[in-house]
């Protein structure tokens, strides 16, 4: 097998030194299972993908910035007939944060999430005008990554902040949320799988002051073991939106016992292979099953 690892042009957008580069622990992986592989960024047009057996998808990291783009490649990729993980319908619907939707339609639990149309800010006004002062809410893009264009505030600071939101929303669709304290007061639990097996868990903690958790924005990362009963409610999630797929992580908070879905992470998420013994053996060997 001829494997390409999907990669993105500009390495330095979404990393830090906070964090192992997981392109190179991946490596290492493929170089122990004997497979042939090279990284290839998706947007480069001098690619001859048709020289590849297989795509494994992990760190196109800037599919949201060129996103007409990006779903032109995986249209190209698709017609090629070229085996992808993954897999690239999984992929699309998972690109556009209204994903949040179908999950709640199937009964299970995300934050309260409310689509805002493209052009659109009647709801948006709507919302704002119904709420109380000291309401927070999180606006961001529907689709996008990386926390960009994402915006905590008070429905106190409206009258500031409306310009900037209409520009933005002339633009693009965007989601608005109620602001999640346990995100600031416990942090965002992260549940990896691979194969559809859990492999291993951390909490994501926001920096002092700070709402959004990546590392890149000063946040820490705890592992931790979650119990069978969580487990058994996560993995309702992947069962249902993330079958056949390599990797899946569910991000969210718990409250009073139930889980609230944040993102569920199917295209290219960080898997934190460095904070569990057996996080690498693990996805060593779901690779294993899937291209050896």
């Amino acid at each position: 097998m001829k494997l390409a690892v999907i990669t993105y042009q500009d390495r330095g957008s979404y990393a830090v030194e906070a964090v192992p580069d997981e392109d190179q622990l991946l490596s290492l992986l493929l170089d122990q299972l004997n497979i042939s592989y090279r990284f290839e960024v998706w947007s480069d047009n001098s690619v001859n993908w048709k020289q590849y057996d297989a795509l494994l998808l992990k760190s196109p990291w800037d599919y949201f910035d060129y996103f007409e783009d990006f779903k032109g490649w995986c249209q190209n990729i698709q017609d090629l007939g070229i085996p992808v993980w993954n897999d690239l319908n999984t992929v699309l619907w998972n690109s556009d944060k209204k994903y949040l939707l179908d999950i709640k339609k199937a009964g299970l639990g995300i934050v309260s999430t409310t689509w805002i149309a493209k052009g659109s800010m009647t709801v948006l006004e709507d919302i704002i005008q119904a709420s109380d002062e000291q309401q927070q809410f999180v606006i961001k893009p529907a689709i996008s990554g990386g926390s960009k264009n994402t915006l905590k505030f008070h429905v106190s600071e409206w009258g500031a902040i409306q310009s900037q939101i209409s520009e933005w929303i002339q633009q693009e669709a965007y989601l608005l949320q109620p602001f999640v304290p346990e995100i600031a007061e416990i942090g965002e639990y992260s549940y990896i799988f691979f194969n559809g097996e859990f492999s291993h868990a951390l909490v994501k903690k926001a920096s002092a002051g700070e709402f959004r958790v990546q590392h890149f924005f000063g946040g820490t990362i705890h592992p931790f073991e979650p119990s069978l009963e969580e487990l058994t409610q996560i993995k309702t999630y992947v069962d249902t939106f993330a079958q056949d797929t390599l990797y899946a992580r569910v991000d969210g908070v718990w409250r009073a016992g139930e889980f609230l879905l944040m993102e569920l992470e199917l295209i290219e998420p960080y898997l934190f292979l460095f904070t569990h013994p057996k996080a690498l053996e693990n996805y060593k060997s779901a690779l294993q099953k899937r291209l050896v």
